[in-house]
């Protein structure tokens, strides 16, 4: 904006009216002062002609050294410091007879070569400076400065005009160029020597306009340098003293009021607070009144036209520096008056719709801002950036209410004028910047969405001159979708992106972000749930870069689908792609999950599973995969066998990389290991639940496995888990041969020996401990005890090795973990089947009877059964070899009921035990073995007489056996007779 106000960009230096220039250098120089050249009364001598002359003549040699000097080489350092000490030895001789006008016209002579050959090396050096260039300003400017001494010397020469002002102008333009050197102190030394000899003269007889002028200047020049040094006082008191110079000419008027305008923007760009605001628009209105009283006594057209454009200059930075301060009501005051008088030049200014549009946005009033605003169209010599500016402040003040007019002024710009690609950007991310909320976003997004999709917009991107732009403007709306993609509103995002492949060339170069963009094309329209769409555009993606991304895209299309075997298949395709990693199977998994696509997610984790033997570093521990992969399993019914198999290929990595490596170390490593075999565990009663033996047996050993590892340290109840996990796994296997009827082959019982033989060695290590002594660890370990004798009985006795099944019954029965009810189920299994084992039959029985016997409260239910088992093994195994034994299994339950209340003997036992120990004396009786058909019917009868509602067999027992004996003692007689007879 041409003349507009900001705090940063005023001009901060005032460029005086001289040709001499000087290039800086960026070392200190030594400062050097005018010496007084009045020496006093006291101290002077008259000189000598020939003192005068010698010092003369060597002045005058350095100064055709000066003269003769090449440009092109450095200037001697000592040629200042040797023409200041001659001068200074000059000096000595003052005052110079007055008769002796020659001496000071030659040495204004010499002061003028010296002056003009310093501005012969400065034009020169001005021609030819490079950054190489041996020209060193600040040696040129120490000749200027004693060329300005010199003359001073001489300034009372008679012959000379105005020898006095010229004298010093030479001060004041040494002063110029010590101030382009931005060595202010000689610079102030030089314009106050120049003021000093002026204040001598009748400034009101000067009538010279170049004299006149040289007086302004110097104040002025005096001014800026107070100004620089931070003199702001004096400064302003020069200028303020520079009114009296003015001597009523219109170009005095300008100058001063011109710097008047540079202190005040000098005073803005080091705004701190409204103390410079205030500071900065006095001195404006001093600038003002001085162009005021210019226009007043311009005589010519040019100059009343010079000073209207510098007081419309100077109104527009009031303007600026009222609406920086807030002041809006001012700055349309001053807009009005600029318009009303500002002239030709001040009417059209591009500064003022942009002041007054502002202004109305201040006051809250958009109408009158949207009028300017919409003027500004028709005006086509404001410039770019200050139209652009103005559209991105209404918008910025009215936000979305403003859309539909910026966007209706920026396509009318369109039309009117040239509008480059860059504007289009700016304001295309000026609407999109703002974060205005959910809402607000779509609004923006919908306008964008209309100004990136103009055809007269896209065509200002075409071209590679506009390259740079056509990518920013990409990014910008690339941005906007991205931006609305995080926040879910798929269909604004969509949109967004679409616009933004109109600024993507169709060449080769960038067919890769054209795919890039129908990537993202097929996110957001899967998030919209338009599969079809979504799936178009990843079919062109493809088309252009065919790589992973789009088989991933495709396979969450085929999930979203339900199309589980094209989702399985789009894994294949991304496992072939060449930038394939393991982590897209991962990610793929999680979808399929997400999806309930539990097949697919079995199908990615399994191909994942089998990258980790090639030896390459994953993302994801293997056992976090296999752990994941059977939680997915075991959602799905009727997957025991998937699930037995992925947790057999734990099993085995387990076993191959080590314990610590698979399952990780520490507490972590523990709670894998415990989770694996939790698990089997759990599949395992599961199945055995279910009766599925065969699964049970598999799940079950491989939890014993599990439980079997060391992790960083063995806990003891993994030891208790891994016993019972053996002796329940040899358990399923024994129903498994049951329910199918199919003997279990050799090799499954010797791993069943050996899997019984682990756990005996557990079973053994935990009896000795203190955990018997705990009620429920011992009533566990009794169970886990009891079953591991059965089993271990079962295949003991498949391997004909009775004398093992020995040593366990015994071994068992003396454990604290026995009981008569586990004796009576190892005397029962023992006593039947094919595989029958008298003596540890016997002896389980024997000491169950012992076990039940010895009870405060027997169960004579269970006594009766031992005593009938026993009576039969010893009737079967030892028949009429041994009849006394089983005679005293009989005496024996009689004793046991002797003494018992009725009916404490289960009755239908006695009635068996009182008949069948009757019965037995039949067989005696018909060998006629009297005394041992005695001794049955004896022990038949008084178990009789022990059995409640035997009473009528009992009468008839005794009815035989009194007639048995008296049939027994008649055939003794008869047979004694017999023998006496004869």
């Amino acid at each position: 904006m041409h003349d507009s106000i900001h705090k940063d960009t005023f001009t901060k230096k005032f460029t005086p009216l001289s040709n001499f220039r000087a290039r800086r250098r960026k070392m200190r120089i030594a400062e050097i002062s005018t010496p007084e050249l009045r020496a006093p009364a006291h101290d002077r001598q008259s000189p000598s002609h020939h003192q005068d002359n010698h010092l003369l003549s060597q002045i005058e040699c350095k100064i055709k050294q000066t003269e003769t000097h090449p440009p092109d080489t450095p200037l001697p350092d000592s040629l200042p410091s040797d023409l200041r000490q001659l001068l200074t030895h000059l000096t000595q001789l003052l005052p110079f007879p007055t008769t002796n006008n020659s001496l000071k016209l030659h040495l204004w002579k010499l002061s003028y070569r010296l002056w003009n050959a310093c501005v012969d090396l400065s034009n020169a050096a001005a021609a030819f400076r490079s950054p190489s260039s041996n020209f060193y300003p600040q040696n040129v400017a120490e000749l200027r400065h004693v060329a300005a001494d010199m003359l001073s010397l001489a300034v009372d020469v008679v012959g000379v005009p105005s020898p006095v002002i010229k004298s010093a102008s030479f001060y004041y333009k040494t002063g110029l160029v010590w101030h382009d050197l931005k060595n202010f102190d000689l610079a102030s030394t030089c314009f106050e020597r120049a003021t000093d000899l002026i204040s001598k003269l009748d400034i009101r007889k000067i009538s010279d306009a170049g004299e006149r002028k040289l007086l302004l200047d110097l104040n002025i020049a005096r001014s800026l340098t107070a100004w620089e040094i931070s003199d702001k006082n004096l400064a302003i008191t020069l200028l303020n003293r520079s009114k009296t110079l003015l001597f009523g000419s219109p170009v005095h008027f300008k100058a001063l009021a011109n710097q008047f305008l540079a202190f005040a923007k000098t005073a803005l760009s080091r705004t701190e607070n409204n103390g410079s605001f205030n500071e900065a628009l006095k001195l404006m209105n001093e600038a003002l009144e001085l162009c005021e009283k210019g226009l007043s006594i311009s005589r010519t057209r040019e100059e009343t036209v010079e000073i209207k454009e510098l007081k419309s200059k100077i109104l527009r930075f009031i303007s600026a520096v009222h609406l920086q301060n807030g002041e809006f009501e001012s700055v349309i005051k001053c807009v009005k008056v600029l318009r009303e008088n500002g002239g030709e030049s001040g009417d059209h200014h591009a500064s003022l719709p942009v002041l007054a549009m502002k202004a109305w946005l201040g006051l809250g009033r958009y109408s009158e801002a949207e009028k300017e605003l919409k003027g500004m169209v028709v005006n086509k010599g404001i410039p770019e950036g200050v139209w652009l500016s103005a559209v991105e402040a209404y918008f910025q003040a009215a936000g979305n209410a403003g859309l539909e007019t910026a966007k209706g002024i920026f396509l009318g710009l369109l039309g009117r004028c040239h509008v480059s690609a860059r504007a289009a950007v700016r304001v295309v991310h000026r609407v999109v910047g703002d974060d205005s909320g959910i809402e607000g976003s779509r609004i923006r997004a919908k306008m964008v969405s209309e100004l990136a999709s103009d055809e007269r917009v896209v065509a200002l991107f075409a071209g590679e001159a506009v390259a740079k732009e056509r990518t920013a403007m990409h990014a910008v709306l690339w941005n906007c979708g991205s931006g609305n993609f995080r926040l879910k509103d798929y269909e604004t995002s969509a949109e967004m992106f679409e616009k933004s492949m109109l600024y993507v060339p169709h060449d080769i170069e960038n067919r890769v972000l054209r795919a890039k963009g129908y990537r993202v094309l097929s996110l957001c329209y899967l998030g919209l749930a338009q599969l079809d769409r979504a799936q178009e555009y990843v079919i062109e993606a493809e088309k252009l870069d065919p790589n992973i991304v789009c088989a991933f895209l495709k396979f969450k299309i085929c999930l979203q689908k339900n199309d589980n075997c094209g989702a399985i298949n789009q894994i294949e395709t991304m496992i072939t792609c060449i930038c394939f990693t393991p982590d897209f199977l991962s990610l793929s998994a999680h979808e399929a999950v997400a999806s309930r696509a539990l097949p697919v997610a079995v199908a990615a984790l399994s191909k994942l599973l089998n990258f980790y033997t090639s030896g390459k570093p994953m993302p994801t521990a293997e056992v976090v995969v296999l752990r994941t992969l059977v939680t997915v399993l075991s959602q799905d019914l009727g997957k025991e066998p998937e699930v037995l198999k992925f947790l057999k290929q734990a099993y085995d990595r387990a076993s191959k990389l080590g314990a610590d490596c698979f399952f990780g170390k520490g507490e972590v490593g523990r709670r894998e290991q415990n989770w694996f075999g939790v698990t089997a565990w759990n599949f395992g009663t599961k199945c055995g639940k279910e009766k599925h033996y065969d699964l049970c047996a598999e799940f079950l050993r491989l939890a014993s496995g599990f439980y079997s590892f060391v992790v960083d340290g063995q806990l003891e109840e993994n030891h208790i888990m891994t016993c019972r996990s053996l002796i329940l796994t040899v358990s399923a296997m024994i129903a498994s041969e049951n329910q199918r009827m199919i003997p279990l082959p050799d090799a499954e019982v010797k791993c069943a020996v050996e899997l019984l033989e682990r756990a005996g060695k557990i079973l053994n290590s935990l009896s000795v401990g203190s955990q018997l002594n705990d009620d429920k660890v011992n009533t566990i370990e009794s169970d886990l005890f009891f079953m591991y004798v059965l089993n271990a009985y079962d295949m003991h006795g498949r391997l004909n090795n009775l004398e093992s099944q020995q040593r366990l019954v015994k071994s068992f029965a003396g454990t604290k973990a026995c009981s008569p009810q586990y004796l009576l189920q190892i005397g029962l299994n023992a006593s039947q089947g094919p595989r029958f084992n008298v003596e540890v039959a016997t002896f389980a029985l024997s000491e169950c009877l012992s076990g039940f016997l010895s009870s405060a409260c027997p169960d004579y239910q269970n006594v009766a059964l031992v005593v009938r088992r026993l009576i039969a093994i010893a009737s079967m195994h030892k028949g009429d070899t041994d009849d006394d034994a089983v005679l005293s299994m009989y005496k024996q339950a009689y004793r046991i009921m002797v003494g018992l209340k009725e009916g404490e003997y289960p009755t239908e036992e006695g009635k068996w035990l009182a008949m069948t120990a009757w019965n037995r004396a039949a067989l005696p009786v018909r060998m006629g073995q009297i005394d041992v058909a005695k001794k049955w019917m004896n022990a038949g009868l008084e178990l009789a007489r022990k059995v409640v509602g035997m009473e009528t067999y009992q009468a008839c027992m005794e009815d035989y056996v009194a007639g048995f004996e008296k049939k027994f003692d008649m055939q003794i007689a008869g047979e004694s007779r017999r023998q006496l007879g004869q």
